[in-house]
């Protein structure tokens, strides 16, 4: 499915700045046996950053350091818990890519939110979705991003190059979401919570339709 990436469509397809969604994660029902019944959900925020090339609108992703001591190696958006200084879910996503990547924060223009996601390591997910300057050049830390890279936003949002892979684990069949069909897969691998965050992206994008 085709439709047109541009700012009007994209922003109406989001939660507004003024109203971050509340409740559990849309995948809450997948992890419902995998976490502890009384274990404290973490709050977390993440950029989605969409940055306007002349060749295509693409989205800024980082991979992990193998060092570190959650999702090591992993392709994902720069983002972390929120910490009690910061503001709101993007005052904490801005400062996190402050940090993982140099961004500064005058050059992301927060667009909205995504739906909220929860992970196997107990974290809820507040994905802002902001249009980054093309100007900016990343200055990754070496300690938590291997690399940072763009992929083209109309490839993340083909349906046919996501791949819904089935699998047992703890019991009772599962599934995972993994991007096929990319030309840096052997070094990028775009799969399980990066990957739902933008299925969730397109999904929201085509109810908006």
């Amino acid at each position: 499915m085709k439709f047109p990436l541009d700012e009007a469509r994209l922003r109406k397809a989001l939660h507004p700045l003024a109203e971050a969604p509340t409740g559990q994660g849309w995948n809450a029902a997948e992890l419902r046996d995998l976490l502890p019944q009384d274990a404290a959900t973490v709050e977390a925020a993440v950029l989605v950053g969409l940055v306007p090339r002349p060749e295509a609108l693409t989205v800024l992703l980082t991979r992990r350091t193998d060092a570190l001591r959650q999702h090591a190696g992993q392709v994902s958006f720069p983002g972390g818990r929120i910490e009690a200084g910061d503001a709101d879910p993007v005052a904490a996503a801005l400062r996190e890519a402050h940090e993982e990547i140099g961004l500064p924060p005058s050059s992301a223009s927060p667009w909205g939110y995504l739906d909220p996601l929860t992970t196997i390591t107990g974290y809820r997910v507040l994905p802002v979705v902001a249009c980054v300057d093309p100007g900016f050049v990343a200055a990754p830390d070496p300690n938590e991003v291997a690399a940072v890279f763009e992929v083209p936003l109309d490839y993340l949002m083909t349906p046919d190059n996501l791949l819904r892979v089935d699998i047992e684990y703890c019991g009772r069949a599962r599934h995972v979401l993994e991007y096929r069909n990319y030309e840096h897969a052997s070094e990028h691998r775009i799969w399980g919570a990066t990957a739902s965050i933008l299925f969730n992206l397109r999904q929201r994008l085509e109810n908006a339709a």
